[in-house]
């Protein structure tokens, strides 16, 4: 079994990459050698990703960035679209593979997916499946805004369903006025079956080690294990 964690959300820019880089923070503050992976990309600025070079920043060991981000695209659409106009298909075996080989130089890996769970990787696959082939549990970002309700609970019964791991969730404040916060969060803390993990406030340009010190994550080896 990977020792590492999988970062999905209800929905693309909820705060996967800042929470990834957070938990990249917090694992090193346990004294453990962290290593973020981006598997599927899209968006490229300046030919790179802004995802993966903030997850290479925030690692405790340096890594190759093939094997950081296996695939990245230009056009920020969907990865199966992106693939299919690069005139490649994305092959979860060569992510698996990459994610080993991150672990041969780090002891927990933080894997950021792209989207939500069940965003397609290919033309029968999903997110769902790499999450499956990595073997790693997830962590939820609810992105607080109207409609997290139902999109969460939705995240959790797709994880339910593929009988993947869930480590838990992360409420993060993504609205700056969102009304009624707190009874949204205590909703789904009633209707979730995982711990709430902590949660993080508005802020516009939030910074990972800040973070960190908001999550209150279990023991690293009951997270990451």
């Amino acid at each position: 079994m990977r020792q590492g964690i999988f970062i999905t959300g209800t929905d693309t820019g909820v705060g996967k990459t800042t929470v990834a880089c957070a938990m990249l923070h917090a694992f090193a503050a346990a004294g453990k050698t962290a290593v973020g992976m981006k598997p599927v990309a899209a968006g490229l600025e300046n030919g790179r990703s802004a995802d993966a070079e903030a997850l290479a920043r925030a690692s405790s060991v340096r890594a190759p960035r093939e094997l950081v981000n296996p695939y990245a695209f230009e056009p920020a659409i969907a990865p199966h679209i992106a693939a299919k106009l690069a005139g490649i298909e994305i092959d979860v075996d060569v992510i698996a593979d990459a994610c080993d080989r991150l672990l041969c130089l780090a002891q927990v890996v933080v894997v950021e997916g792209a989207g939500g769970l069940l965003v397609p990787v290919d033309a029968g696959k999903t997110m769902a499946d790499v999450v499956e082939r990595l073997d790693l549990p997830v962590v939820i970002v609810v992105g607080m805004r109207l409609g997290c309700l139902n999109h969460a609970q939705l995240t959790q019964c797709a994880i339910g369903a593929r009988r993947l791991r869930c480590a838990g969730w992360i409420a993060n404040c993504i609205a700056p006025e969102m009304p009624f916060l707190d009874e949204n969060v205590r909703a789904l803390e009633q209707r979730l079956d995982c711990p709430l993990l902590g949660v993080v406030p508005f802020r516009k340009n939030p910074e990972a080690a800040e973070v960190a010190r908001l999550l209150s994550l279990p023991p690293v080896t009951e997270v990451a294990a």
